[in-house]
């Protein structure tokens, strides 16, 4: 009998672990275990933190004969900056990030006049399929890493510290997980990310848990996960239609777990961490954007701590599908109000660099620099 021949595809490699990925204890003992004092982690997680910087020379507060030492072992370089673009007038900036592994990855930096906002990638490219965005019709590469997260924002937190985003300095106010992937798809990197974000200095970035969204296409096991956690971050819900059958298509996780279960599960995480809902709607010509459905929403919503944020739809190269009509998406909203639902229409910024919702796709040929 001859031997059958089993095909096991090749190990990915791991990316080197940095301070990020772990907790203050966690790097007091990497350290120690480096024959360094634990404190020298407090220090350490402060530059990064706090200064912003992994630069050694940067470092006069740690011996100089340690310095490289402990940055090469817990500051690696992580994330390459391969090309940003912006409009907007330079205040919306999108990054194409080159990982350790070649991996591409993109994040925005959004600065607004009260505020600068970061949405960041979980994954690189998604596994949910959702046929109106780019992202989804990539596919999945691969989970990011909490550091991979955390270096996104670093990144943007930098550029404001530098005054390179048109403003004055400024530093990171909010982060949206709304990048490439599904964020409660890669549960246990985002939630790490997410502590890092809001942990005060030096343990992470010191950024207001009210400050942070967390998006999901529906997940209902994580979104119960998530609630208790004990970080009243938002919830983001992307919803895109009110209907099982038309979601089905929209959003094929639906298939899986429908409206009802994913709104119950919304609702109970808002009645755990006292915090509103968020739910995002991509308004899609002739689609989902008729009145009638409006006003199956927003019986869905009424009475519920909620709020809604319709998305014109943004293009994404080789889609069938385009954003309503002006008077379509002005009806919609009329019929949401109507029922006592709060709504209102995201600005879609980010748009003509591929960089609103839904566009992202880590393309290496993208839009020249502006």
């Amino acid at each position: 009998m001859s031997a059958q021949l089993t095909f096991i595809p090749p190990r990915r490699p791991k990316p080197p672990r940095h301070l990020a990925d772990l907790s203050m204890e966690e790097r007091r003992t990497a350290v120690a275990e480096l024959g360094e004092k634990p404190f020298r982690a407090d220090q350490l997680s402060r530059h990064y933190f706090d200064r912003l910087t992994a630069d050694p020379a940067e470092m006069s507060d740690l011996p100089a004969v340690t310095r490289d030492r402990l940055v090469t072992a817990l500051l690696p370089d992580l994330l390459t900056r391969v090309r940003v673009i912006s409009c907007d007038d330079d205040t919306t900036q999108k990054t194409l990030w080159r990982a350790f592994d070649g991996t591409l990855i993109e994040s925005v930096l959004m600065r607004y006049p009260d505020r600068a906002t970061m949405c960041v990638s979980s994954q690189a490219g998604c596994g949910m399929n959702c046929p109106f965005c780019a992202t989804g019709q990539a596919g999945l590469t691969r989970n990011l890493t909490t550091a991979e997260i955390v270096a996104q924002v670093v990144g943007g937190a930098r550029a404001l510290a530098r005054g390179d985003v048109p403003g004055g300095r400024g530093r990171v106010n909010n982060v949206v997980f709304m990048g490439m992937g599904e964020p409660l798809a890669n549960y246990k990197a985002v939630i790490g990310a997410v502590r890092r974000l809001v942990d005060p200095s030096p343990q992470g970035l010191g950024i207001s848990a009210r400050g942070v969204t967390v998006s999901t296409v529906g997940l209902v096991p994580a979104i119960g996960k998530l609630a208790e956690e004990g970080i009243p971050v938002t919830l983001a819900v992307s919803l895109h239609a009110p209907d099982d059958e038309l979601r089905d298509t929209l959003v094929p996780i639906n298939t899986r777990w429908k409206v009802d279960e994913v709104l119950d599960a919304a609702w109970a995480y808002g009645a755990k961490t006292k915090r509103r809902v968020s739910i995002e709607y991509a308004l899609i010509r002739d689609v989902n954007d008729q009145e009638w459905r409006a006003d199956l929403l927003g019986r869905l919503l009424k009475g519920r701590l909620v709020h809604v944020n319709l998305i014109p739809l943004n293009p994404t190269p080789g889609s069938k599908w385009t954003a309503s009509r002006p008077e379509d998406e002005r009806a919609f909203v009329r019929r949401l109000e109507f029922h006592g639902v709060a709504v209102t229409v995201r600005d879609t910024r980010g748009r003509e660099i591929d960089g609103a919702c839904g566009q992202l796709a880590a393309n290496p040929t993208g839009a020249s620099e502006g």
